[in-house]
């Protein structure tokens, strides 16, 4: 089932506020991003949005899954993340907002693979980034890294 095509059958391009997760991958001071097929190919975190019945946790591990090959033996919340920053207008005009919760795992399994949604994925050191982020999953990473010195509290 496709929750969101079948909101918009029924609602148009109205705005919408959907729910969604990503997956902060840790992996030796590395964090995995996914280059997406989308016009500015940038970088972000594996994720997407919430199907009918499904819990944010069992969204992350399938969506971790679905872009990447990996299993997700664990999840910790990082943080729950929405507002005016982050609404999306897709290229066919589609508008909505995210509320989008934020998971973090430093333990999977599976062999790593490229989706059809991605150009590439990659594990850059968490002190070197690349430019080109979607800016919302670069906030989840800097929260995460102070989270790491202690600067902020889950």
């Amino acid at each position: 089932m496709n929750y969101v095509k079948t909101l918009r059958d029924q609602v148009g391009q109205t705005p919408l506020i959907l729910v969604g997760a990503v997956v902060l991958v840790i992996n030796n001071g590395h964090i995995l991003l996914e280059q997406r097929n989308e016009s500015q190919a940038r970088f972000g975190l594996p994720g997407g949005l919430m199907e009918w019945a499904e819990s944010t946790e069992e969204t992350a591990r399938r969506e971790l899954l679905e872009e990447t090959g990996l299993v997700a033996e664990q999840l910790t919340l990082l943080g729950v993340y929405s507002g005016k920053n982050y609404v999306t207008t897709l290229a066919n005009g589609d508008v909505f907002q995210s509320v989008t919760l934020a998971y973090v795992t430093t333990e999977t399994s599976g062999t790593l693979r490229i989706s059809e949604e991605s150009f590439a994925l990659t594990y850059f050191p968490l002190t070197e980034l690349p430019d080109n982020i979607v800016g919302s999953h670069r906030v989840m990473i800097e929260d995460y890294l102070r989270l790491q010195h202690g600067a902020i509290t889950p």
